[in-house]
């Protein structure tokens, strides 16, 4: 996820962590300082929802606003060659099992 609230708040004319304090405890959100700019200068480790709605309703944005989905390089399985049908790499059905260790095999099912 990539954390736009410099922009979002830039969009407002806000441009220092304590012009932002100042518009959070306008709509009664009253984080400390050290807070208001440990969120303005990195990207949050995790956010409650309630901060989440109130930096929305102090900045007139949205979620969608201060967060942007970016693309995570995944590692994928390597994929497999596709096969024929009938055609395996090992035996077509597992080997029958003998009675008690002893005596005929059993058939297949």
């Amino acid at each position: 996820m990539k954390w736009n609230l410099r922009w979002a708040a830039a969009r407002r004319d806000i441009w220092r962590p304590s012009d932002l304090k100042t518009a959070f405890e306008q709509v009664g959100f009253t984080p400390s300082l050290s807070k208001v700019a440990a969120l303005w200068s990195a990207k949050p480790v995790t956010v409650r929802l309630d901060d989440l709605d109130m930096i929305c309703a102090a900045l007139n944005c949205t979620v969608a606003d201060l967060l942007e989905a970016e693309p995570v390089a995944v590692d994928l399985p390597q994929e497999r060659p596709r096969q024929a049908v009938g055609e395996t790499d090992g035996p077509a059905r597992p080997t029958p099992r003998r009675r008690g260790g002893r005596g005929p095999l059993l058939p297949p099912n």
